[in-house]
């Protein structure tokens, strides 16, 4: 991995993408983002209401993560950046004109997700948003070259697994 690798975490809401991120970044010492604060407060509004959000409501917003990211490339730091991606379009949008991109896909099912949205506090996405996440979601393909990580176990375990399939 060189100084300008950066690393895209996706998966449903409530897949850990933030801890496991930030876990990732801080062992790595890489910058961070979660794509969360790149949406616009109409889109958080929405997300709130219980609202999906569409298409056109995600395209000015990943636009905005794909700004970031390169501003990481040009700066030569590598990072890691979290957001659901879960559509081939999104993850195609994020990765164009970035080899550097490396996918890490947190995989869980339904019941193991739905049961971490529930004990999670103070944020905006409401588990009843999770049957929309997972009919939206687009497994990343053989030819995307993801690192598939299982969801089961701690947060460091699943960095741990995360960091053994990078070397």
């Amino acid at each position: 991995m060189g100084n300008d690798t950066l690393l895209l975490v996706m998966g449903v809401s409530g897949s850990g993408k933030t801890t496991v991120g930030a876990m990732l970044a801080g062992r790595l010492r890489w910058r961070y983002a979660e794509a969360d604060d790149f949406h616009p407060a109409a889109n958080v509004a929405r997300m709130a209401a219980g609202e999906p959000l569409t298409d056109t409501d995600r395209w000015p917003w990943l636009e905005a993560i794909a700004a970031w990211m390169d501003a990481r490339r040009a700066a030569g730091e590598p990072a890691v950046v979290t957001c659901s991606a879960l559509k081939r379009s999104y993850r195609d949008l994020l990765r164009a004109g970035r080899p550097q991109v490396a996918l890490v896909y947190l995989r869980g099912n339904h019941d193991l997700i739905a049961a971490r949205l529930l004990a999670r506090h103070g944020h905006f996405f409401p588990d009843k948003l999770l049957a929309s996440q997972f009919a939206d979601l687009e497994e990343p393909g053989a030819d995307e070259d993801p690192l598939v990580v299982d969801l089961h176990g701690t947060p460091d375990e699943i960095v741990d697994r995360i960091v053994a399939g990078l070397t």
